[in-house]
């Protein structure tokens, strides 16, 4: 009885400054409290907590607030975004009963918590905590449990990717002063673009890319992120698997020593890519968490780390004009090493513009496309702080491009103008029966077989997030989703052309999207304009940092499409 009368002497009050600031909305109020009164000890606490703590912002809580600020902040719970201008029609508009449904689905405290804007920015930690506990049934289904060298490992395997073979080829035809511009450009702007989404989703709580766009513009950026992070990791796993297919069957070819094969089975890269999908790759896609896939990153890792010291071994172990393995005889390679100090083609070049210097920016692009997998590797770090996942991805930034660079610079200074797209290809030419290099092809296959599985949980997020935003777990629907991807990418990948061309025209569309555009312009519309005016210097940097993602993309996209047409193209001749 005592809790009842404090619950009507508090609705009371309660009622009173609330059709203060908006009378329109009042009978929608008492629907909306009558609906909690079954959770009064609960909606007590939580009021009451919240308004100690909107005392100790504001002393005067009588006074009203202008009408802008709690309506901005009544669009949290249910994810709607508006301007701050539209928002008083957007609430005539909703019809009551609609908006209490809404609302009333995810909890009780959740709805509460919006009607005081200065306690919600005051409390933003755990506002944002309590909020992430109960939404998490929705997109995530378990508290973050992995540990922080964990989501370093997962985050490293899904930034190095199949890219790494194809950056002595983009040394090659930008210089090596050039490519050290470029690549630390495009290191340092990754930093900068997962900052910006972390500041997002911290001040929407949500963790969930798609969900930003959903905040940030409702549908439509909610389909513009899913469709843009599926198009990308779709992308990225049809590589790697080429790569499966193209890698694989030279590997086994040349362990058995078979100099012509004769329509074997075993070396038809059709086949040993669905055996590869279908034995290593669908369960470890499987996994309920991301979280578990971080032992098989470190091995993907490890066995970059061994591909990368093979490359500095070798740089050291090949005469610069080298002669393919066809007219390699002990006679000739004699010969060479007295004329390597004149030869012209073993001075590495500083600067290089060429018409395949197109083909660098896109590729150089992709090699730090780890954005779809920030948000859910932050999802599920022990003790999520925005800190702690910045310093992850920093991390792991830092550590892929000292990688990249390494393992492009001692490719490059092995083969100088001959490297191939595919730097691997251009060893074989050396000696395709080389042990060392075999068992770096055998670990780079491994490490690309192992990141499909990372690259292909944010697919399988976005798919649900589009189709299925408001179910919570459920193995059939997880299970059909991995088997139709990978499915999809088996066909891609056994009727696709070549492997360049993938990276070009993905690299040139979704990257710039994902990397730039996206997180700058809901960074842009989710900071409400209280806390950051457009003019500050945050937004202004935001609407540049997008400025640059569209004009990379038009400049890529139409030196790969000037490059297409003039037939020059390697990617359209295949090689």
């Amino acid at each position: 009885m005592h809790q009842h009368t404090h619950l009507h002497r508090h609705t009371n009050t309660y009622t009173q400054t609330f059709t203060h600031k908006h009378a329109h909305t009042h009978t929608f109020t008492h629907k909306h409290l009558h609906t909690h009164t079954h959770t009064h000890t609960k909606y007590i606490g939580a009021k009451m907590s919240e308004d100690k703590a909107a005392e100790s912002v504001e002393p005067a809580p009588a006074v009203p607030v202008s009408a802008p600020a709690p309506a901005e902040m009544n669009s949290i719970p249910n994810g709607k975004g508006h301007e701050t201008g539209e928002e008083t029609t957007a609430a005539a508009k909703t019809p009551p009963g609609d908006t209490t449904e809404q609302e009333i689905v995810p909890n009780s405290a959740q709805n509460v918590r919006s009607e005081d804007p200065e306690a919600n920015l005051a409390e933003s930690q755990e506002f944002l905590s309590n909020m992430e506990d109960k939404k998490t049934t929705r997109f995530t289904d378990f508290e973050g449990k992995t540990s922080f060298g964990m989501s370093v490992f997962n985050l490293g395997n899904a930034i190095m990717g199949s890219g790494i073979l194809g950056l002595s080829y983009a040394m090659a035809n930008t210089g090596v002063v050039l490519f050290l511009v470029l690549l630390t450009l495009v290191a340092v702007l990754s930093s900068y673009s997962i900052h910006l989404l972390l500041k997002s989703s911290g001040i929407v709580g949500i963790r969930a890319y798609e969900q930003l766009g959903q905040r940030a513009f409702g549908t439509p950026g909610k389909m513009a992120a899913g469709i843009a992070i599926t198009l990308q990791n779709i992308g990225a796993m049809s590589s790697y698997l080429y790569i499966v297919k193209y890698e694989f069957p030279l590997v086994i070819q040349a362990f058995l020593g078979v100099d012509k094969p004769s329509g074997e089975w075993y070396l038809n890269g059709n086949y040993l890519v669905i055996m590869v999908s279908i034995s290593v790759i669908l369960p470890l896609a499987l996994m309920k968490q991301l979280g578990y896939l971080g032992y098989t990153s470190g091995f993907s890792l490890t066995c970059m780390v061994f591909f990368l010291i093979s490359v500095i071994y070798k740089k050291f172990h090949t005469h610069c004009p080298f002669l393919d393995f066809t007219f390699n005889s002990t006679a000739s390679v004699t010969s060479v090493t007295n004329d390597t100090v004149y030869n012209p083609a073993c001075i590495p070049k500083m600067v290089n513009l060429n018409s395949q210097t197109a083909y660098t920016i896109p590729i150089l692009a992709f090699a730090f496309v780890c954005h779809p997998e920030v948000l859910p590797i932050y999802t599920e770090l022990k003790n999520p702080t925005k800190q702690r996942m910045q310093h992850v991805s920093n991390i792991s930034i830092v550590v892929m491009y000292t990688m990249y660079f390494l393992a492009a610079l001692f490719g490059y200074l092995t083969f100088y103008g001959e490297v191939e797209s595919e730097l691997l290809h251009t060893y074989s030419r050396l000696d395709p029966y080389d042990t060392l290099i075999l068992c770096v092809r055998l670990a780079v296959l491994t490490a690309v077989t192992l990141t499909v599985p990372i690259v292909l949980f944010p697919v399988r997020r976005a798919i649900q997030q589009l189709f299925f935003p408001n179910k919570t777990f459920y193995w059939p629907r997880h299970i059909a989703i991995a088997v139709t991807l990978l499915t999809l990418i088996n066909m891609l990948v056994i009727f696709a052309p070549n492997i360049l061309g993938i990276f070009g025209i993905i690299g040139a569309t979704s990257a710039p999207c994902l990397i730039f555009i996206f997180p700058a312009v809901f960074y842009i519309r989710i900071v409400p304009k209280e806390e950051e005016p457009m003019r500050s210097t945050p937004k202004i940097l935001a609407a540049c940092f997008a400025g640059i993602g569209f004009l990379f993309m038009i400049m890529s996209l139409s030196f790969i499409l000037i490059d297409w047409t003039s037939g020059s193209s390697k990617a359209s001749s295949g090689h």
